[in-house]
């Protein structure tokens, strides 16, 4: 990258957060952070804070650097020496640096003139990916900054007192642009930005003790001490709440702004005659939040709730319950689900719940992108006509062919598929606003619930079913225990020898193809284990069927690529009782119900989510057989990835183990594209650690919005909310 420095220098003013980034560093360092980090104006460029501030005097833990990834760190160089190369002409310099502990090597090839610049005793800044030769740890070819050699020449001492006492921001870097090379990008724009007008109100702001936005920028990037950014720190986290929460209680009144049809249930009619002919009770849990929806439904306003709930807890009964009370004012509900396999899954278990007369009734229709074309054609037809009243499928719900004669209620299932762009396609396809209802297997902590889903009304289901033989849940660390691989299989056999089923899960389909349904199917880094690759559903499904006390199982494969038809076959197949093992990816995580399964092995564990492996062992223990699920990982002792894998292991509830992962992701993306349908990450605010501030900026939020609800006397708040979010989400704002 073209060092800012070198561009042009600009007067004070000549551009504001919504500038081209060109406009104040130039093309060429323009297109290269775009390249880096996707940043397209000035405001995006000025929200990349400093991940940490190092001193002049501080030098950094060399032995505590991890390998493979991009490092900045703080050093001082101790020897200096140019040696030939053996195999070819040339030379290497090799400069030792040192934190007074640790000593890392930085190499050079036929760049004799480094040593005229990295001479002992001389300290900067160093960048680079760390690597290893002959055991040591090195960077080679590193970028560096070093420090002036004597404090800046002033008449005024306390000046150089203030210069040499400065914090340094360290930023995320990439191997083509270095921290200081963004510090001197940020200190170009901060000389050429104009006046910021500022999104909190001033009596928010006052009360609280916070800087003004263009200060703000200017202490966490420009800092003269550690209260400077500190304070700046404060300033920001705030405000990044404000924003994005008064985006969230925005969005919330635009839903709400909409007139809906009612829905009532008529007496006597399709949800009397279902509840006459349930044979078990609702749980408390499932009448109050049936009680919620209800109500919802009822209203002139359209319905926007979260149903979260335990793995197995009648989440879909109670949507049920909803999709036959809309039936009965003569409307039609859509539930929209992550895949095929859940898709028709759906069809087939409403179906069945309902029972002959109701479900001729209601005509329950799937509608997929890989139904064959006669029996697509159909169901569009259904569908159009209003004969079918509770519609089923996947994204091809959203296409343009799909049309529906009364949408009154759209369904989502696992929210955390989908985005709000998706949610929003579907709700247009109602003549009127339909009611809609989310419905989430991952426990969701308040916090993030506030956050992330804070246009919606949420409602709970923690009760399970009575009936429920229950889950024990055993890790397997093959890392400790290698020698316990063969008992899996064995574990496995004893299971079946009792007439019952089993499900394999592996993280990928063979080695070439790591993704199934478009989802990824190791979202969380890589297994901690020397970097061996990942176990494969071929592979593994090879194993099985070569395993002596497996020969005579019947054991099938499932995952995306297998055509859909297929995919229906071995789940209905599954259901049946007609096969013993599947072995596949997570396109079993939601949904699938077979009451006879009562192991589950989840083979490297460790190459998912916390949230993940609870809903993969959600899929055993569902009747009165009880479940086992074996969680096999290679991750090394006293790993992260081992800690999540044992978390799961030592509990079955969900709700706490949504806790622990947010504390075991600790600086982790909550805000992604899949959770939050296309907003923004977060930058300075944290949920875990900023509960009580999100609470507070909510209230804020709230109370500015009663008095002002289209934000027209607060222009840069208004703008500061276009900002907060992308695209996708502005575009699917300005629909509401």
């Amino acid at each position: 990258m073209t060092v800012a420095a070198a561009e042009p220098s600009v007067e004070p003013g000549s551009f504001g957060l919504e500038s081209k980034l060109a406009t104040a560093l130039g093309s060429r360092t323009a297109q290269a952070v775009e390249r880096a980090f996707g940043y397209r104006t000035v405001g995006e460029f000025l929200s990349h804070y400093p991940r940490r501030y190092a001193m002049r005097g501080e030098l950094t833990a060399l032995d505590s650097l991890p390998l493979d990834e991009n490092v900045t760190i703080v050093a001082e160089v101790l020897e200096v020496r140019e040696r030939s190369m053996r195999q070819r002409r040339g030379s290497i310099v090799e400069v030792k640096i040192s934190d007074g502990n640790g000593v890392l090597t930085l190499t050079f090839f036929n760049q004799s003139w480094r040593q005229n610049e990295l001479r002992p005793g001389r300290r900067g800044i160093f960048a680079g990916k760390v690597g290893s030769y002959k055991g040591a740890r090195q960077l080679a070819h590193p970028d560096y900054e070093l420090f002036d050699e004597e404090t800046p020449r002033t008449v005024d001492d306390a000046e150089a007192v203030r210069w040499a006492q400065a914090p340094i921001p360290i930023y995320p870097a990439t191997s083509t642009i270095a921290s200081w090379q963004l510090a001197k990008s940020m200190a170009l724009v901060l000389d050429g930005l104009g006046r910021v007008a500022d999104p909190l109100p001033a009596e928010v702001r006052e009360a609280r003790g916070l800087e003004g936005h263009r200060r703000a920028l200017e202490l966490i990037h420009r800092p003269s001490s550690e209260g400077d950014w500190k304070s700046a720190r404060r300033t920001l986290r705030f405000t990044e709440a404000f924003v994005l929460q008064t985006a969230l209680l925005q969005r919330r009144a635009a839903l709400r702004s909409h007139a809906a049809i009612e829905r009532r249930p008529k007496p006597g009619g399709l949800l009397e005659r279902f509840d006459a002919a349930l044979g078990f009770e609702l749980t408390d849990d499932q009448h109050e939040v049936g009680r919620e929806i209800a109500d919802d439904l009822a209203s002139a306003a359209p319905m926007n709730r979260l149903v979260q709930g335990e793995v197995g807890s009648g989440k879909t009964l109670v949507a049920l319950r909803a999709m036959l009370a809309v039936a009965d004012s003569g409307g039609q509900a859509a539930l929209l689900a992550p895949t095929e396999v859940l898709a028709a899954q759906h069809v087939r278990s409403i179906a069945k719940v309902l029972g002959p007369e109701l479900s001729a009734e209601l005509m329950p229709t799937l509608v997929t992108g890989q139904l064959p074309a006669a029996e697509r054609r159909k169901a569009l037809l259904r569908t159009a006509a209003g004969q079918a009243r509770i519609i089923v499928g996947t994204h091809a719900l959203m296409g343009d062919r799909v049309t529906f004669a009364d949408l009154g209620l759209v369904v989502v299932d696992e929210q955390h598929r989908f985005g709000v762009e998706q949610r929003e396609a579907l709700r247009l396809k109602g003549r009127t606003a339909p009611h809609v209802l989310v419905l989430t297997a991952t426990p969701i902590p308040r916090t993030v619930a506030m956050t992330v889903f804070g246009d919606l009304d949420v409602s709970t289901i923690r009760q399970l079913p009575a009936g429920r033989a229950g889950i024990t849940s055993q890790v397997v660390p093959l890392a400790i225990r290698p020698a316990w691989r063969s008992r899996i299989w064995e574990r496995l056999a004893e299971e079946l020898s009792q007439g019952r089923q089993a499900f394999v899960v592996c993280p990928a389909i063979d080695q070439k193809q790591t993704e199934d349904d478009g989802e990824p199917v190791a979202p969380i880094e890589a297994a901690e284990a020397e970097g061996a690759p990942a176990a494969t559903v071929l592979a593994t499904l090879a194993e099985l069927r070569e395993h002596p006390q497996l020969g005579s199982a019947r054991i099938e494969p499932l995952h995306g690529r297998m055509a859909a038809d297929e995919k229906d076959r071995v789940m209905r197949a599954f259901a049946a009782g007609e096969v013993d093992v599947l072995v596949a990816t997570t396109v079993i995580e939601v949904g699938v119900d077979v009451p006879n399964a009562s192991a589950m092995v989840v083979v490297d564990a460790d190459r998912f989510g916390v949230s993940q492996l609870h809903q993969l062992r959600g899929r055993v223990g569902r009747g009165g057989v009880p479940g086992l699920c074996l969680l096999v990982t290679r991750a090394a002792p006293g790993s992260l990835a081992l800690q999540r894998v044992e978390a799961v292991a030592a509990t079955l509830d969900g709700f706490e183990l949504a806790q622990v992962d947010l504390e075991l992701r600790q600086e982790g993306d909550v805000l992604g594209a899949r959770q939050s349908g296309g907003r923004s990450s977060l930058k300075l605010l944290r949920v875990v650690r900023d509960a009580e501030l999100i609470g507070e900026a909510r209230g804020h939020a709230a109370a500015l919005l009663d008095d002002d609800p289209g934000l027209t006397r607060h222009e840069a708040l208004a703008e500061a909310v276009r900002r907060r979010l992308d695209d996708e989400a502005s575009e699917f704002l300005s629909k509401s």
